[in-house]
């Protein structure tokens, strides 16, 4: 066993043990200052893949297109033209190990095992929200593919995704983007290995193990086990869309003359081939037997875009945003669909074009 596997800072300490107990000696509830909000993880739709780590989805690329007939003149044949995307699938773990004598002190175990297992579950919570928006799997094999990746540039030559890309006037690397993401069965969702469960799967080791230090020396205590296997499929890239180069300085969205949200949220809205009425009133398509209209959109921003959609709507009076009920809680609404905030969506990407 190779000694440089090993870490110091691994594995709770007795410094750490004494930063989670009250005077009593009791196991102190902690305040989550690290704890952040991302409603993205609430919303999302899963399905199962049809691969074991991955999906395999079939689209139309082309129509059959029909010819202008004469008299007396032939007509040649045509065919809808297809094709098959495959979207992969990320494995996170983690592992939570804490000496048995450290969690023995006061008695109370479980409660200084669960401290311990929170941190992970939310640390692990942070990483697939960042993932779900930055997740790069050509720089990484080892991850999926997020949404910035499918919808970074603003030229249709490069990409057909550049339709539904906004540019929100910023430039420089102090950028962040607003999207609205329409989940759907037929549109976007969530994938899980075939064969596997959804989320995040936590794993209580039971019986003491044996630990070692950074010497490779064993000692007993309790393993936690963490896994999520999670990827993203874009089934149909229409009903995505992203405002880039918000401009997040004072210059920018801070400033006395920021970019109107509420101009480029309607542009936004009518980029979906289908919607709500309320939304875009663009209710269906002439696709025979089209499934896409079932669709349940979201808008996604931080905290930073929506003090400023909070301060444009106060400003402007806007009837467009209300506070509604939404999966049981009160939520602020554009156009009756739920503005979600999401802390992973940073104020540093670099201008895209």
């Amino acid at each position: 066993m190779a000694l440089n596997q090993f870490s110091t800072n691994v594995y709770p300490n007795l410094v750490d043990w004494a930063r989670m107990t009250d005077p009593d000696g009791t196991i102190a509830d902690i305040a989550w200052l690290l704890a952040q909000c991302n409603d993205i993880l609430k919303d999302m739709i899963w399905q199962e893949g049809n691969l074991p780590l991955g999906h395999k989805v079939t689209v139309n690329t082309g129509l059959p297109q029909g010819v202008w007939r004469g008299n007396n003149q032939g007509v040649p044949s045509s065919k809808p033209l297809n094709a098959q995307f495959q979207f992969s699938i990320g494995m996170l773990t983690d592992y939570s190990k804490v000496d048995k004598a450290e969690a023995t002190l006061n008695g109370q175990v479980g409660k200084f095992r669960w401290n311990q297992d929170q941190s992970h579950i939310e640390g692990l919570s942070q990483q697939v929200a960042t993932a779900m928006f930055y997740a790069n799997e050509a720089t990484n094999p080892q991850q999926f593919t997020g949404f910035s990746r499918y919808y970074n540039t603003l030229s249709t030559g490069t990409a057909q995704t550049a339709k539904n890309v906004i540019n929100g006037g910023g430039v420089g690397n102090a950028n962040t983007s607003l999207w609205l993401v329409g989940w759907g069965d037929n549109t976007t969702f969530a994938i899980f290995p075939k064969g596997s469960q959804a989320g995040l799967v936590y794993e209580d080791k039971g019986d003491v193990r044996e630990l070692y230090d950074a010497n490779g020396n064993g000692y007993e205590g309790y393993t936690s086990y963490f896994e999520w296997k999670v990827g993203l499929a874009i089934k149909n890239w229409q009903y995505n869309v992203r405002i880039a180069n918000i401009d997040t300085t004072t210059a920018g969205l801070l400033g006395t003359a920021p970019p109107d949200l509420n101009v480029l949220m309607a542009t936004a809205a009518n980029k979906l081939p289908t919607a709500t009425r309320r939304l875009s009133g663009i209710t269906e398509t002439d696709a025979p037997g089209d499934p896409v209209p079932g669709i349940n959109p979201a808008w996604y921003c931080n905290r930073t875009v929506r003090t400023a959609l909070d301060i444009q709507a106060i400003r402007d009076k806007n009837v467009l945003i209300g506070s509604k009920e939404y999966a049981g809680e009160p939520v602020l609404m554009w156009r009756d669909i739920p503005i979600r905030l999401v802390d992973a969506l940073l104020n540093t990407e670099a201008t895209i074009s």
